[in-house]
């Protein structure tokens, strides 16, 4: 499942070492700017509109369809003869690629309460691994083959793991002919935010810390082809091997989650992004990147893992809808996160570029301090007798 999850969520990311090869391409269009931003939001209406789904039907036929889905908008970002089209065909990938997201509330709806955390961990490090890894592969195929080329790959990888996920997933008819429609189930997640502000907290410090993500994945490239450094798409989808290591957080972050509560582990992630993007600042160096981009991916990962732990344990049989509710405010904040970045990169270069990474990372941290007060003080209240949840 963790496998799955990582070849799901490799396709959002394919585009970002690509940049220049489709700029090039294109004739230089501006367009081609906008392919990472649709594809972040492709995504995040991907989970808005598709993955409430899990709570009202078998997450196993819904992962197996939506796989052969985004290899369908796969076919069409391969072909795109213009820069327009692809940016459409971008909005399609981004959303089959929330397939991702109903395999982490069958993870969790499968594993034993006291085991929950290491467990996601587990699959979220999968899923890490096709973030990073998608852009050492992409890089090295747009060099050697072509940008056509790394979609076209892309098509057999997502039918291959539908075949593969209708043989080891195991049924998931809890919420089959529940009763519940489509449009209740949607008109619900209103209700779900406004009553649970555990899932608000989670939810907003978790999208100011991607948008950090994603600043730094989003400009990489372009950062790596200036004179300074000289390099192209295969060296900027190296650091994806490099970042990789980060996928050890998440299965130590989750069982540290289960033992010490995830509040704790989820404000370290938030301290270590803000940490890396004033590394970046300071050290604009191969050696300053390699040491940012690696304290980067262990706090995103910790921070992810440690809120998906908090959200989970809220209301078991709204799995899906909680976690669409957290995954679509991360992932407007990943599209914020791209397209400041772009903006940033214009107007000031790198150095503009990091003192937006350091704002959204510092806001992340704010975030986690306000949420653990909350808790704190809803736990124990003036005159009572309350504990701390951790």
């Amino acid at each position: 499942m963790a496998i799955a999850c990582g070849i799901a969520v490799a396709n959002i990311y394919y585009n970002q070492p690509m940049l220049g090869v489709l700029g090039r391409d294109f004739g230089g269009s501006a367009t081609i700017g906008l392919v990472p931003t649709a594809t972040q939001l492709g995504y995040a209406l991907g989970l808005f509109m598709l993955v409430p789904l899990g709570d009202i039907m078998d997450r196993r036929r819904l992962i197996v369809a939506q796989f052969i889905l985004l290899a369908a908008a796969l076919i069409v970002a391969a072909s795109a003869p213009t820069a327009g089209i692809l940016v459409a065909a971008s909005l399609l990938v981004g959303a089959g690629a929330t397939v991702a997201q109903h395999i982490v509330p069958l993870v969790a709806s499968l594993a034993a309460p006291e085991q929950r955390g290491g467990k996601i961990g587990i699959v979220m490090g999968g899923l890490l691994c096709g973030i990073l890894l998608s852009r050492t592969l992409a890089g090295f195929v747009a060099t050697h083959l072509g940008w056509r080329e790394m979609f076209w790959i892309g098509v057999p990888m997502a039918l291959g793991t539908a075949a593969w996920m209708a043989v080891i997933l195991p049924s998931d008819r809890i919420h089959a002919g529940s009763g519940i429609r489509y449009g209740s189930t949607l008109f619900s997640l209103a209700h779900l935010w406004r009553e649970e502000p555990l899932l608000r907290g989670a939810t907003l410090m978790q999208a100011a810390i991607f948008a950090s993500f994603s600043t730094f994945w989003t400009i990489l490239a372009l950062h790596l082809e200036d004179p300074a450094f000289g390099l192209g798409a295969d060296a900027a989808g190296l650091f994806g091997v490099i970042g990789a290591v980060g996928v050890f957080a998440a299965p130590i972050a989750g069982r540290l989650a289960d033992r010490r509560g995830p509040h704790l582990v989820a404000a370290l992630g938030a301290v270590l992004a803000l940490a890396s993007w004033g590394l970046f600042g300071l050290w604009d160096s191969l050696a300053g990147l390699i040491v940012g981009v690696i304290l980067l991916d262990f706090g995103v990962q910790s921070a992810m893992v440690s809120n998906q732990h908090l959200i989970y344990a809220l209301r078991p049989e709204a799995r899906s809808r909680m976690n669409t509710l957290f995954m679509t405010g991360m992932f407007i904040g990943g599209t914020l996160g791209s397209a400041g970045a772009m903006l940033a990169w214009r107007f000031g270069n790198w150095r503009l570029v990091c003192a937006y990474g350091i704002g959204l990372s510092a806001i992340a941290v704010v975030l986690k301090v306000i949420g653990i007060r909350r808790s704190k003080n809803a736990a124990n209240p003036p005159g009572g007798s309350g504990r701390l949840n951790k």
